[in-house]
């Protein structure tokens, strides 16, 4: 993430916390192309005949992350890591959605992979990644909040290290960890 528009980023986040509702008009501008971006990034990923558009993705996430009152943003990189949380919220959520409409048929795919990674990915159902991803939180949290943020948001070992404050070491560490975890529980939970 890049420096000059990330402080500028940063300041506009202070002063919204701070209750500058211009500061908010200000801000629009500069997370809109970002979290597009995010969109894309996961919409990318899943299946060819997804229904759910990046622009409606992005609408949506938008609307949830200004509803909030005075959040606690700390950064541009805390800003869009909160952004990866409700992006995978409506994109689970849709996909149970959809699940639900065609009785268990179809499963919404997105890949587990690494953003660097040149390797072909491996297809993940996201509903059923959602569930590991709750069950990895409660055995460490950390570990499953470094996946929503590499594989959610696409955030780099860098960024993720400064959201969770945490050294970059330690976020390849867990991201490696973590995704050997879900791979083994995705495998055994998936029908034979």
């Amino acid at each position: 993430m890049h420096s000059g528009p990330s402080e500028q980023v940063t300041s506009l986040l202070l002063r919204w916390r701070s209750g500058d509702k211009a500061a908010l008009d200000a801000l629009v501008p500069l997370v809109y192309r970002e979290l597009r971006r995010l969109a894309n990034y996961h919409l990318r990923r899943e299946r060819s005949d997804h229904t759910l558009q990046s622009t409606a993705l992005v609408h949506e996430a938008y609307a949830r992350l200004v509803a909030q009152n005075l959040p606690e943003w700390q950064n541009r990189a805390h800003f869009f890591g909160v952004a990866a949380q409700i992006m995978r919220q409506i994109l689970v959520d849709y996909a149970r959605q959809r699940r639900a409409g065609k009785r268990g048929g179809e499963q919404c795919k997105l890949a587990l992979e690494d953003a660097e990674s040149k390797s072909r990915p491996a297809d993940v159902d996201l509903v059923a990644l959602d569930d590991a991803l709750k069950d990895l939180a409660k055995i460490d949290p950390q570990q499953s909040r470094v996946v929503e943020l590499r594989f959610f948001a696409g955030l780099s070992i860098q960024d993720t290290s400064e959201v969770l404050g945490i050294s970059a070491s330690t976020v390849k560490r867990d991201w490696n960890t973590a995704r050997v975890w879900l791979y083994r529980e995705l495998d055994r939970t998936s029908p034979v």
